[in-house]
């Protein structure tokens, strides 16, 4: 029985990825970022549980990538369709998507085919996921940004948009030549050969885990002095960090 609690945690992820979905498709994206927050919690608990309780599987491995392909590949590609659409339209109440823009919301896709551009980020996912399953090299680090990094980053976007409150940023969030550059830069992020430090503590001692400590530390800091602001902050922090120990580890 124990070796199916793992998989059922996963298949929560699942849930709220399907959940999240649906709530992005009615541009109710607040409650899809909420559901991705959920989903990722589970996805970091899987592995856990699967460590702890010793059954890690092929299985496993394969049902966690597709639960990812869901929760931080589809819905983070559906919000960028969202905003994308909203910075062609004047804004954030400008088309209440599928749910509330009926045909016409859709024949204007035809007309203008922008937002779709969104869901190069679900491309770049599936074929991250894609890789990371049969690579051998990604057990102590990532290569390229893992996908539950990137869809906080893409998430925290609306939620700066509501939570914020600040004209400049979202006069920024709503450009689409900005959104363009996000999308781009997150499609190349997901499947660059970049080395990137796993959050996996294989003990508890500073020495061996110092930079994991330093990022977890700033981070909190960041989050609670900037909110939703800090997470592309902390993304950032995240991918520069990671290339400045790389050096350090080539140049000794």
């Amino acid at each position: 029985m124990k070796k199916h609690i793992p998989n059922l945690i996963t298949l929560l992820n699942v849930f709220c990825g399907c959940v999240a979905t649906v709530f992005a498709v009615l541009n109710q994206l607040e409650l899809a970022a909420f559901f991705v927050f959920l989903g990722i919690f589970f996805d970091f608990f899987d592995g856990l549980a699967a460590r702890a309780l010793n059954v890690k599987s092929e299985l496993g491995l394969q049902l966690d990538s597709l639960a990812d392909v869901i929760t931080s590949g589809l819905v983070p590609g559906v919000v960028m369709f969202q905003l994308l659409g909203m910075s062609m339209t004047g804004g954030w109440n400008a088309g209440d998507g599928l749910g509330a823009g009926g045909s016409e919301y859709v024949w204007s896709l035809f007309r203008d085919p922008l937002p779709l551009l969104g869901f190069l980020i679900t491309l770049s996912s599936a074929y991250r996921l894609a890789k990371f399953n049969i690579d051998e090299n990604q057990s102590d680090s990532f290569i390229g940004l893992p996908t539950p990094a990137n869809a906080l980053f893409i998430l925290s976007l609306p939620l700066i948009l509501l939570y914020q409150n600040n004209d400049y940023l979202n006069m920024i969030i709503l450009d689409p030549w900005f959104l363009i550059g996000i999308t781009l830069l997150s499609t190349y992020l997901l499947n660059a050969r970049i080395a990137l430090f796993a959050l996996k503590f294989e003990n508890w001692g500073f020495k061996d885990n110092a930079l994991r400590y330093i990022f977890i530390i700033i981070s909190l800091v960041l989050l609670v002095t900037l909110q939703f602001m800090a997470v592309p902050m902390i993304i950032v922090f995240y991918v520069l960090a990671s290339v400045i120990a790389n050096m350090k580890v080539q140049g000794n």
